[in-house]
Protein backbone atom coordinates (compact mmCIF):
# COMPACT_ATOMS: atom_id res chain seq x y z
CA UNK A 1 0.00 0.00 0.00
CA UNK A 2 0.97 4.00 -0.58
CA UNK A 3 -0.26 6.53 1.07
CA UNK A 4 0.21 9.75 -0.90
CA UNK A 5 -0.05 13.77 0.46
CA UNK A 6 -0.07 16.59 -1.40
CA UNK A 7 0.69 20.07 -0.16
CA UNK A 8 1.11 23.71 -1.87
CA UNK A 9 -2.02 24.54 -3.60
CA UNK A 10 -3.68 27.83 -2.85
CA UNK A 11 -5.05 31.20 -4.18
CA UNK A 12 -3.27 33.00 -6.88
CA UNK A 13 -3.63 35.80 -9.25
CA UNK A 14 -3.36 34.36 -13.27
CA UNK A 15 -0.09 34.77 -14.77
CA UNK A 16 1.25 33.47 -10.97
CA UNK A 17 2.92 30.73 -9.68
CA UNK A 18 2.61 27.44 -7.43
CA UNK A 19 4.72 24.93 -6.46
CA UNK A 20 2.97 21.46 -5.52
CA UNK A 21 4.21 18.59 -3.43
CA UNK A 22 3.35 14.77 -3.21
CA UNK A 23 4.87 12.97 -0.55
CA UNK A 24 4.50 8.76 -0.77
CA UNK A 25 5.14 6.65 1.89
CA UNK A 26 4.28 2.64 2.24
CA UNK A 27 6.14 1.46 -0.44
CA UNK A 28 9.92 1.71 -2.43
CA UNK A 29 9.19 5.55 -4.24
CA UNK A 30 12.01 4.61 -7.02
CA UNK A 31 9.52 1.67 -7.92
CA UNK A 32 7.00 3.85 -8.87
CA UNK A 33 5.73 6.21 -11.55
CA UNK A 34 4.27 9.10 -10.69
CA UNK A 35 1.17 11.77 -11.88
CA UNK A 36 -0.80 14.81 -11.62
CA UNK A 37 -3.90 14.82 -12.19
CA UNK A 38 -6.91 17.82 -11.95
CA UNK A 39 -10.44 18.05 -11.33
CA UNK A 40 -12.51 21.11 -11.88
CA UNK A 41 -15.72 21.79 -10.32
CA UNK A 42 -18.60 19.43 -12.46
CA UNK A 43 -16.12 18.22 -14.96
CA UNK A 44 -13.84 14.84 -15.10
CA UNK A 45 -10.63 14.26 -13.68
CA UNK A 46 -8.41 15.20 -16.17
CA UNK A 47 -4.53 14.04 -16.72
CA UNK A 48 -2.04 16.83 -16.15
CA UNK A 49 1.30 15.39 -16.39
CA UNK A 50 3.50 12.19 -15.24
CA UNK A 51 6.92 11.12 -14.52
CA UNK A 52 8.38 7.84 -15.19
CA UNK A 53 10.59 5.80 -12.34
CA UNK A 54 14.28 7.51 -12.70
CA UNK A 55 12.61 10.76 -14.03
CA UNK A 56 14.19 9.66 -17.79
CA UNK A 57 10.64 10.54 -19.56
CA UNK A 58 7.94 12.56 -18.79
CA UNK A 59 4.80 13.68 -19.80
CA UNK A 60 2.17 16.30 -20.46
CA UNK A 61 -1.03 17.87 -21.24
CA UNK A 62 -0.87 19.89 -24.17
CA UNK A 63 -2.70 22.35 -22.39
CA UNK A 64 0.13 22.64 -19.56
CA UNK A 65 2.93 22.33 -21.88
CA UNK A 66 5.75 25.07 -21.47
CA UNK A 67 4.21 26.35 -18.29
CA UNK A 68 4.44 22.92 -15.95
CA UNK A 69 6.87 20.94 -15.10
CA UNK A 70 6.88 17.97 -13.19
CA UNK A 71 9.66 16.42 -11.40
CA UNK A 72 10.77 13.68 -8.64
CA UNK A 73 13.15 13.53 -5.75
CA UNK A 74 13.60 9.54 -4.86
CA UNK A 75 15.56 10.22 -2.22
CA UNK A 76 12.87 12.31 -0.27
CA UNK A 77 10.22 10.38 -1.83
CA UNK A 78 8.71 13.20 -3.24
CA UNK A 79 7.02 14.32 -6.51
CA UNK A 80 6.86 18.33 -7.41
CA UNK A 81 4.72 19.41 -10.12
CA UNK A 82 5.93 23.41 -10.78
CA UNK A 83 3.26 25.56 -12.00
CA UNK A 84 3.80 28.78 -13.66
CA UNK A 85 2.06 31.42 -15.71
CA UNK A 86 -1.75 30.12 -14.42
CA UNK A 87 -4.52 31.22 -16.09
CA UNK A 88 -8.54 30.85 -14.04
CA UNK A 89 -9.13 27.73 -16.29
CA UNK A 90 -6.22 26.01 -14.39
CA UNK A 91 -8.85 26.19 -11.44
CA UNK A 92 -9.29 22.44 -9.84
CA UNK A 93 -8.52 20.15 -7.32
CA UNK A 94 -4.66 18.49 -8.25
CA UNK A 95 -4.40 15.27 -7.20
CA UNK A 96 -1.28 12.98 -7.20
CA UNK A 97 -1.02 9.36 -8.30
CA UNK A 98 1.56 6.20 -8.34
CA UNK A 99 1.53 3.90 -11.03
CA UNK A 100 3.27 0.80 -10.74
CA UNK A 101 3.61 -0.14 -14.26
CA UNK A 102 3.37 3.33 -16.46
CA UNK A 103 2.04 1.96 -19.48
CA UNK A 104 -0.28 4.38 -20.56
CA UNK A 105 0.45 7.41 -18.10
CA UNK A 106 -2.30 9.64 -19.26
CA UNK A 107 -4.76 7.33 -18.49
CA UNK A 108 -6.67 7.68 -15.03
CA UNK A 109 -7.02 4.59 -14.68
CA UNK A 110 -3.83 2.93 -15.13
CA UNK A 111 -2.95 4.50 -11.40
CA UNK A 112 -2.99 2.41 -8.56
CA UNK A 113 -2.96 4.92 -5.53
CA UNK A 114 -4.31 8.48 -5.08
CA UNK A 115 -3.88 11.24 -3.30
CA UNK A 116 -6.78 13.18 -1.08
CA UNK A 117 -5.79 15.85 -3.68
CA UNK A 118 -4.74 20.10 -2.92
CA UNK A 119 -7.13 23.07 -3.75
CA UNK A 120 -5.73 25.58 -6.56
CA UNK A 121 -7.45 28.54 -7.54
CA UNK A 122 -6.37 31.21 -9.66
CA UNK A 123 -8.11 34.33 -10.00
CA UNK A 124 -8.42 36.51 -13.00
Amino acid sequence: QVQLVESGGGLVQAGGSLRLSCVASGRTFSWLAMGWFRQAAGKEREFVAAISRSAGSTYYADFVKGRFTISRDNAKNTVYLQMNNLKPEDTADYYCAADRHFNNPAVVEEYDYWGQGTQVTVSS
